[in-house]
């Protein structure tokens, strides 16, 4: 395993300007700037042949190991904003998957593949076996696949609005099929960032976080620019076993954070998942929130989960699988 390091983005020009831009917009509020101030050092290590890119804040390895897990279509970037909130405490990475990010695309992907670099970069990073796993939406699924696997080297996992359905779940679509549609390429930049969507889709206040985001979404080909994801992972990827198998099998600590306006995440799926783990599980519902909540209410979310991994620094693990 092969680790080459920078002190700034992957495409250090184009970035560094938009993090320059976007951090000086009048309507993004101080916290927001003072976060992004922080910088993190890019990482790209390489794993079963797959470059794969991470962000890390913090090299005290004294401090335990928090990462970071964007959701399908998202990348790295989405937690850059979240990540130094954490630092008192943690070391942090944000993980850019495979197909995502400035990370490779691969022929085929599996839950057990992402899981894989998930570890690998914990690996290069020297976290020990009190590393937390936080994953949103599709990363949630991963995560939950990662504590599954991996237990033994993690301190626990926290899934953010990644519902996991009763096995009768009625499915409005089939949830095999690729919710990202194929990429197009745009003549500018500008034309690009414009077009810049949530997926799913939802309506977002904090529109200096949409552009942020947004502006780390877009890489620059030959013919303009086009969005970084692989637009056809969902055709090579392998589902694998059913989630609430996985749920249920989990041997170590798990937290659950959701968006309490969620349409992903009803109180039904709340109540289904609370049955399934136990009372020992916190569930923390942030209010005025939909599915992608960091980026909805991102200081509530912070104060939610500084909460939970504050208890579990304080408190002995209350988990009783059988």
């Amino acid at each position: 395993m092969t680790d080459s390091t920078t002190d700034s983005t992957t495409d250090s020009t184009v970035d560094s300007s938009i993090d320059s831009s976007i951090d000086k917009k009048a309507d993004a509020p101080a916290w927001f700037k003072r976060s992004l101030a922080v910088q993190p050092v890019d990482h790209t290590i390489e794993v079963d042949g797959t470059p794969i890119h991470y962000l890390q804040w913090g090299d005290d390895k004294a401090k335990a190991g928090v990462i970071f897990v964007h959701g399908n279509g998202a990348h790295a970037h989405w937690w850059s904003f979240i990540a130094p909130f954490f630092l008192d405490h943690y070391r942090a990475i944000a993980i850019d998957l495979a197909g995502a990010g400035d990370s490779g695309n691969c022929e085929a992907y599996t839950p057990e593949g992402f899981s894989a670099q998930i570890m690998a970069v914990a690996e290069a990073a020297d976290f020990g076996t009190d590393t937390i796993i936080v994953g949103h939406s599709f990363g949630g699924y991963i995560t939950l696949k990662a504590g599954l696997l991996y237990h033994q080297r993690l301190g626990g996992i926290v899934l953010v609005d990644s519902a996991v359905r009763p096995p009768d779940f009625q499915w409005e679509r089939d949830p095999r099929s690729s919710p990202i549609k194929p990429k197009r390429i745009y003549a500018d930049y500008a034309s690009a960032l414009a077009r810049f969507r949530l997926m799913p889709p939802q309506p977002c206040d904090n529109q200096y976080i949409l552009d942020y985001i947004g502006s780390h979404s877009l890489k620059q080909v030959p013919d303009g620019w086009t969005w970084k994801f692989d637009d056809s992972m969902f055709s090579k990827f392998e589902f694998g076993t059913n989630q609430h198998e996985d749920l249920a099998a989990l041997k170590c600590r798990v937290g659950v954070i959701y968006g309490e306006d969620s349409y992903l995440f009803t109180q039904d799926i709340a109540d289904y998942m609370f049955k399934v783990l136990d009372e020992s599980v916190p569930f923390a519902a942030i209010p005025e929130a939909q599915h992608h909540l960091f980026l909805d209410q991102p200081l509530a979310f912070v104060s939610a989960l500084r909460t939970l991994l504050a208890e579990w620094r304080h408190s002995k693990p209350d988990r009783h699988v059988g």
